[in-house]
Parts: structure tokens; sequence; C-alpha cells
């Protein structure tokens, strides 16, 4: 079994749980998601099975989008719903100046890591540090915005709904108590789902119980992304089969039949159009070569 499996993660569940249960009811072992989604959140969460764990790594490269509900006034420790509450004030604002205000958040920005994540510091996961009363000092991550859409502002301008695309890395709770804070009264995280990862959309995806019971009637097959989807965006390169067991074994591939640039990623098939491999274009004596990146 091969592919990657679009799962509607629901709230309550670690991505870890939902992990290990994909690998009871499918009985493989071979099996880990693309973006973790925080144990609250719902939605999109791509789980690759097979040799599709080989992707992984590229995967969460991918651009992501969430809908978020973000709370003003109230800040927690998690700054999500799910933590204590630190600070409450009164919101004294007005739309436009909300709307001004989460504008500014879109481009390139700065964001420091919470301590209620997964990032790693000397070995310890910020969460296990969190958990003991430990605060330490984490350096800022540039992420980047690509675009925010405010849908509606009520509840007295406490709460704000929008839809938000950005770069990976970027923590979304962070961004609503950033939003919070720059408003001078404070703001969480109080919903969010993910409605994309990259290809996978929250329209085509499958609940835990839609997959175990396609695994029962034996569908899986039907349901299954194939790997080579996701790279769909790269030239494609495709090689006969002499070449592809030299290409396997480590020997460079000419592409001057190609209008390629090095440094480029190329998705390269095998002369059944079975997708195998990336290859990495390079220059040997000015002409472009390919060499083996990664084998699927």
């Amino acid at each position: 079994m091969d592919g990657i499996l679009n799962v509607l993660k629901p709230p309550g569940m670690t991505s870890f749980d939902v992990v290990s249960y994909l690998r009871r009811i499918l009985k493989t072992k071979k099996i880990g998601h693309a973006g973790t989604l925080d144990p609250g959140a719902a939605g999109v969460l791509p789980v690759c099975i097979g040799r599709a764990t080989k992707s992984i790594e590229y995967m969460m490269e991918k651009d992501k989008s969430y809908r978020v509900e973000l709370t003003l006034g109230v800040s927690t420790d998690t700054q999500d719903a799910e933590g204590q509450v630190v600070e409450r004030h009164q919101v004294h604002l007005t739309e436009q100046q909300i709307v001004e205000c989460i504008n500014h958040f879109i481009g390139k920005i700065e964001q420091i890591p919470p301590m209620y994540s997964a990032v790693k510091v000397e070995g310890k996961r910020l969460y296990e540090l969190a958990r003991t009363g430990v605060t330490i000092e984490r350096e800022a991550r540039e992420v980047e915005i690509y675009s925010i859409n405010i849908l509606e502002i009520f509840e007295n301008n406490t709460k704000v709904l929008f839809d938000v695309t950005c770069s990976k890395g970027t923590y979304i709770r962070t961004l609503c108590a950033d939003i919070g804070e720059k408003l001078g009264c404070g703001g969480h995280m109080s919903f969010l789902i993910r409605t994309r990862a990259g290809i996978f959309d929250i329209c085509h995806a499958l609940t835990l119980e839609d997959i175990a019971e396609l695994a029962i009637e034996g569908k899986m097959n039907d349901i299954l992304v194939k790997v080579e989807e996701i790279f769909k965006n790269l030239q494609k390169v495709e090689l006969d089969e002499f070449s592809t067991k030299k290409f396997l074994n480590g020997v460079f591939v000419k592409l001057d039949y190609l209008d390629v640039k090095p440094g480029e990623t190329l998705a390269v098939f095998n002369n059944s159009n079975v997708f195998f491999a990336l290859g990495e274009v390079f220059l040997k004596q000015g002409k472009p070569m390919m060499k083996l990146k990664k084998v699927f």
C-alpha cells in the first residue's frame, strides 16, 4: 500500500493519535503525517503510507490555509483556548482599527515559537519544558503570511473570523496573540481548522470513519493519492530501461534535450510512465546533467 490519505483530523486527537489509529486499521508500520495540527484543531492532515513517506519532507515545505477565530481581550499561556487565562482586558476597538492591524501582518513577519510547541531546543521539545513550568528564550523565525481575508467581526468587536494562507512553520495561535498584543488588549486563537495543506483540500478530506469503512471494503487504493501528484508542478523526465538502471546506480544523465536550470528538481519516470525518483540538475563542462536526489 503506497500513497497519501487526505485525512480530516477531528478536534481532541493529536496528529500522532491519528497516525496510530490508521496504523492499526490499515495494518501497516510505514506511515506518517506531513504537518502537525494542534490537538484542539481540526482539518486537513495528509498521512503518507509506504513509499509515500519519503515525500513527507517535501510536503512539509508547502503552504497551508486555515479558518481562524481570534478572541480579543483574553490572553492564555498557550495562545489558544486550551490554556490558562493569564490576562483579561476590556476591548474598545473599532472594526477599522482591527482590520488595519490584522492587514499589517500580511507579508514576511517574525514569529517567536510558543513555549507550547514541538520545536526542539537542546534535544527537548518546548512543550515538555513548558509543562514543568520552565520558560526559555526562543529565537524569532521568519515566516510569510500570503493573504488574510476577514470574514466577520462580531460580539462587540471581541471576536474576528478570518481565513489565512501562510508559509510552512507559521504558528496561527502566535499570529492571533501577536495581533492582540499589537491592538493593546491581548488575544488568543479560540478556533482553528486547516482548510488546505499543499494540494490537499478540506472539500475532499475523509473522516477516520470513512477510511475505516473503506479499509474493510478493500477500497483503499481508490482513495490513496499517488505520491507523484505532489510533484506535478515539476518538469517531467522519462528514462528508458537502460538509463533508469544507470541512474539508480548513481550515473549522471545528460539533459541536452530539456530546457532546465542548475539546481532545478525534476520528477523522474521510467518508460512505463511510473514515477520512481527526483533528480537534480547541475552543469558539467557547461552542459546540463541530472543526478539522483531521492528514490521513491
